[in-house]
């Protein structure tokens, strides 16, 4: 028999640098799952991606109060911003404040194909050219501009 679910919960964590401070601690903890576990699981499976990388992942409660978790691709702004060499971290350099005005950065066709074939997978598009479309799309509302 199937184990009952209890919840899902959905969160953005570095790689290599999940602790049990907010808000890996407290999420879990109102589902009365173990931290450390979730912790040291997610540490294991995140040990050879670049340290630091926002990793998205949902974590499947069960009401017996074991989990599952899986992890998604960086978000498509981690990978602008890789791409254009912008600082990747909290707000500094996350893009324009006037996107469409103020250009912060140039990125290239080229670019944004390596970015959907790394992110199809996550996206919900039926081929690389959609995939490149939504990338683009996302790179303008950045204040970043896209070349040939």
């Amino acid at each position: 028999m199937a184990k009952k679910i209890a919840g899902y919960i959905k969160l953005q964590v570095p790689a290599g640098a999940a602790n049990p401070s907010p808000p890996i601690g407290p999420a879990l903890g109102q589902r009365g799952l173990n931290i450390m576990e979730f912790c040291k699981a997610f540490n294991a499976k995140t040990g050879q991606i670049e340290k630091g990388t926002p990793i998205p992942v949902v974590i499947t409660a069960y009401q017996d109060r074991s989990f599952t978790f899986e992890m998604r691709q960086p978000p498509v702004s981690f990978f602008l911003k890789k791409a254009v060499g912008l600082k990747i971290g909290k707000k500094p350099a996350s893009g324009s404040k006037l996107p469409g005005r103020n250009v912060v950065g140039k990125i290239t066709q080229a670019q944004i194909r390596d970015i959907a074939e790394k992110k199809i997978v996550d996206l919900n598009c039926a081929s690389i050219e959609s995939a490149m479309s939504m990338i683009a799309g996302s790179a303008r509302a950045m204040g970043l501009e896209v070349v040939e």
